[in-house]
């Protein structure tokens, strides 16, 4: 799966991961598994195709530092108050770091910085993102985005379930603070004693932050690099000619040039594992043979929903319509900006894709 939509197909060869836990957290408990000395692993209910998010506990002085939170639901608040008095044993909370912007690991970050008068830390582009995006709650969806889907073949009752739809972000985000604890790519800060350092990531989000303590000999990866699943890369409304697959294949270079491939790797889905370097090796070359596979399918013009076939293992319904869309246009966006394809838009609005450069362009 790709946060929802299966893996491109054919299936890549995966590399052989090292799991050594039997035992898991079991989600919505409030039970957590010790990874590492002071650094706890529990699972808050998610629901849909992924059924949970990994949520890390680091021990920080007399309290507990909490990287990511799980969506806002009832389900999810109850099991945090489970954490709180269970695994975590009654102990303050002292910050709440996000590793990203998305829902399932913001979505409570608001509400637990209230309950325990602590700080919010996130990087810039994420936590200013993120207010941006909750701010469309209840906004009409704009033309550019009835464009921007038009173009990519959409037909009138997609697009009319684009506007029914559009504005739901910021109904799984409890309110944000009004200020936050900025985190800086390559920025050593302090845990409970510990160096935690921060690696950030571009692709899947703005400025996605991994946590990598040496001492420990932990990466917690977010959804910067997961062992079953590949996070979705996709273009948005926002920036139609967004490059972010090539943002994303670059930052995975970066992290296994910085990480060392002895860590255990903490991801938001999945388990925890060892076998970075070879994970982050299969999940390039994955999105390489997907590249290849569409470039062939553009002998002849395509729309984006024509191209779906190359990318993804099922057939695409309404329900993963949006999701297919942004990460096709990745790849195309991807190809455009290496050469390898054009794009030209016809008089009713479509993009039109081909292999080649010779086909007009136009926005």
């Amino acid at each position: 799966m790709r946060d929802g939509i299966e893996d491109e197909a054919p299936e890549p060869r995966r590399p052989k991961l090292i799991y050594p836990f039997e035992t898991v957290p079991e989600q919505g408990t409030g039970e957590a598994v010790e990874v590492a000395p002071g650094v706890l692993w529990l699972r808050q209910p998610l629901g849909g195709s992924l059924q949970f998010i990994n949520v890390w506990a680091i021990a920080d002085g007399e309290g507990w530092a909490i990287v990511d939170t799980g969506v806002q639901t009832k389900e999810t608040s109850q099991a945090w108050r489970a954490a709180f008095a269970g695994a975590l044993e009654g102990k303050p909370i002292t910050r709440v770091i996000c590793t990203h912007l998305h829902p399932d690991h913001v979505g409570l970050a608001g509400w637990i910085v209230r309950k325990f008068d602590c700080r919010l830390w996130m990087t810039r582009l994420e936590y200013f993102q993120c207010r941006m995006l909750v701010a469309d709650t209840g906004r009409e969806a704009p033309e550019d985005g009835v464009r921007f889907f038009t173009a990519a073949g959409w037909d009138e009752d997609a697009i009319e379930n684009y506007k029914a739809r559009f504005g739901g972000f910021g109904k799984a985000i409890y309110a944000l603070p009004d200020s936050y604890r900025r985190l800086s790519d390559g920025e050593d800060f302090d845990i409970g004693g510990k160096t935690w350092r921060v690696v950030t990531g571009q692709g899947h989000s703005p400025d996605h932050a991994c946590l990598w303590c040496p001492e420990l000999g932990l990466l917690i990866s977010g959804d910067q690099v997961l062992p079953r699943i590949s996070s979705n890369v996709s273009v948005f409304p926002t920036e139609p000619e967004a490059d972010p697959l090539s943002d994303w294949l670059t930052s995975l270079a970066k992290v296994k040039s910085v990480v060392p491939d002895s860590v255990l790797v903490l991801p938001a889905h999945n388990d925890p594992f060892h076998g970075l370097h070879s994970r982050i090796d299969n999940l390039i070359a994955g999105h390489e043979r997907g590249l290849s596979r569409l470039e062939e399918k553009l002998a002849e013009p395509k729309r984006v929903i024509d191209t779906f076939g190359a990318l993804f293992a099922r057939p695409i319904g309404p329900d993963l319509l949006g999701m297919a869309t942004g990460e096709a246009l990745s790849h195309l966006n991807c190809l455009i900006g290496r050469g390898r394809i054009s794009r030209h838009v016809d008089d009713t609005g479509v993009a039109w894709y081909r292999a080649g450069t010779n086909a007009e362009t136009s926005v």
